[in-house]
């Protein structure tokens, strides 16, 4: 790589002397090892410069494909937006395909139109072989895959980009053990499909926990609502009818209007009701005190990250090993909204 630049650029860059730099690069004499990873930097960064000076002014597209509620993906997309213009010089474009439903089929196919010319993908999806298989052609195709809220850890993604979902589950379940009595009941844990991995990791955590600190809590699965407020509703009042001793939720996957409709439907009353994420909908239950509390985290930050990622892959940005993916999870309550 040294080839690239001349020794006096290198010198400069490394702050030695051409006479060393020369040395250093054509093993004529000693070099202390000292010397030698400033010189070995110095050319690292050069390249670095060079990388972001051939980048600087291109359109580099990124493609965002997610599936997830539209409560849910403006939030996300919202905060792409904020973040895309603080990576000038470089111009990056972002393509959206955003569905409600869609099928692991239609997915693949989205994920391989990208591989034509996409600069890399933000994934919201399922664990779906399919796509871990989709994964692994982008990546051949050197089109890196940022896995966004959910993971598909045993895919080729370059990384995963959101909160630590066992941790936010365990969050909620210590909430829930302070505000229950202690005595027999069932919580709800309502999430959108069993498919999507972050929202199984977030239910783990918060059923290990509840059975640590509140044994006497019993727990009822609710899925395949996919957010979506009919099939949520449908769902909770399946439950509902099936457990009359549901009192409380924890909600995962969202649709939480929905669920407290089933609940009205159903002439039951909510004791606790914990969900995720301060999208509108949620502003406004936790506002009327509908809900209790809402474990989010910082969606910008998560936009930040997972933009670098690409573009450290593409080796327009330096490698930053003490960086970490997992945004900050925020309780809000009604009085800190």
């Amino acid at each position: 790589m040294a080839r690239s630049f001349s020794i006096k650029q290198i010198a400069a860059q490394s702050g030695v002397s051409k006479a060393t730099v020369d040395r250093a690069l054509h093993q004529r004499g000693s070099v202390s090892p000292r010397t030698g990873r400033r010189i070995a930097q110095a050319i690292r960064d050069l390249e670095l410069q060079q990388r972001a000076s051939l980048a600087s002014g291109r359109t580099l597209p990124i493609d965002l494909v997610m599936h997830a509620p539209e409560r849910f993906s403006s939030l996300v997309l919202a905060a792409l937006l904020s973040q895309i213009n603080s990576f000038a010089p470089f111009r990056l474009t972002l393509r959206c395909h955003i569905y409600e439903e869609v099928s692991s089929e239609e997915l693949q196919r989205e994920l391989r139109r990208c591989g034509n010319d996409s600069y890399g993908v933000l994934l919201k999806a399922s664990d779906h072989p399919l796509l871990q298989s989709t994964i692994a052609e982008l990546a051949a195709l050197n089109v890196p895959v940022v896995t966004l809220v959910t993971d598909l850890q045993s895919s080729e993604r370059i990384s995963y980009v959101g909160m630590d979902n066992e941790g936010a589950g365990r969050t909620a379940a210590w909430l829930m053990a302070r505000w229950l009595p202690a005595e027999v009941q069932t919580v709800a844990v309502v999430i959108s499909s069993t498919g999507f991995r972050g929202e199984e990791q977030r239910m783990e955590g918060f059923i290990k926990a509840l059975s640590q600190r509140a044994p006497y809590l019993q727990i009822k699965a609710v899925s395949e609502g996919y957010g979506i407020d009919s099939l949520t509703f449908t769902q909770t009042c399946t439950a509902l009818e099936q457990d009359p001793s549901i009192q409380s939720i924890y909600s995962v996957g969202g649709g939480n209007s929905a669920i407290l409709h089933a609940f009205s439907a159903m002439n039951r009353e909510v004791n606790v009701f914990i969900g995720h994420d301060l999208d509108e909908e949620n502003r406004r239950l936790l506002a009327a005190e509908e809900m209790d509390a809402v474990i989010d985290h910082d969606l910008h930050e998560d936009a930040r990250s997972a933009f670098k990622a690409i573009l450290r892959f593409h080796g327009f940005l330096p490698e930053a090993e003490d960086e970490t993916a997992s945004s900050r999870v925020i309780v809000v309550t009604p009085f800190n909204i």
